[in-house]
C-alpha cells in the first residue's frame, strides 16, 4: 500500500482543504458557483493581503509586545497601520451594505479568516475602529458568535489557564 502524504504550512490553505474536504458536514464553507467563488477568492484575498497585514502588525505592538515583553508598542508603526486597518473596514463597510457576509450572502472562508486577528484586535484599542463602522460591527457580532467560534475560544482560554 502507498501512502501519500502531503503538508501545508499556510492556514488559508489548510482551512480550504479542510471545507472542500468535509463540505458534507457541518457549514458548508465555500461557495460551489464559479461566480461566487470568485467573489468569495477576492474577499479572502483581500483579508490576507490588506486586514491581516495590518491587523496583525497592531496586534504585535499593542498586544504582544507589552503583555508578553513588557515592551512599548512603536506608535509610528501603530499610526501607519490603524490608518490602513480604517481604509480596508471602510471597504468592508461598504460590501456589508451589500451582502450579510464579506464573500456573500452566507458565512464562508472569507468571513472565516477574519476570526483570529479580529479576536486580539478587539481587545485593544482599535476596537474603536470597529465600532465606529455598524454593519462591520454588526458582522463581527454575528461571525464571533457562532458556536465552533465560541468553543474555540473556550478551548484556547482552558489551554491558557489550565485548572491547578
Amino acid at each position: 500500500m502507498i501512502i501519500k502524504l502531503f503538508i501545508f504550512a499556510e492556514s488559508r490553505a489548510i482551512t480550504k482543504y479542510i471545507a472542500n474536504q468535509y463540505s458534507d458536514q457541518g457549514t458548508d464553507l465555500v461557495f460551489r458557483d464559479p461566480k461566487e467563488q470568485a467573489i468569495e477568492s477576492l474577499w479572502t484575498e483581500v483579508e490576507a493581503h490588506h486586514f491581516d497585514t495590518a491587523g496583525s502588525k497592531l496586534n504585535w505592538e499593542l498586544a504582544v509586545k507589552p503583555k508578553m515583553f513588557g515592551a512599548e508598542g512603536d506608535q509610528a508603526v501603530i499610526e501607519e497601520n490603524k490608518v490602513k486597518l480604517a481604509k480596508v473596514l471602510d471597504v468592508y463597510e461598504k460590501r456589508l451594505s451589500e451582502s450579510n457576509y464579506l464573500g456573500g450572502d452566507r458565512f464562508s472562508l472569507a468571513d472565516l479568516h477574519h476570526l483570529p486577528t479580529a479576536e486580539y484586535l478587539l481587545l485593544t484599542s482599535i476596537k474603536e475602529l470597529f465600532d465606529a463602522r455598524p454593519r462591520v460591527t454588526a458582522w463581527l457580532a454575528d461571525i464571533t458568535s457562532r458556536p465552533a467560534w465560541t468553543k474555540v475560544i473556550e478551548l484556547r482560554n482552558q489551554a491558557l489557564n489550565p485548572p491547578k
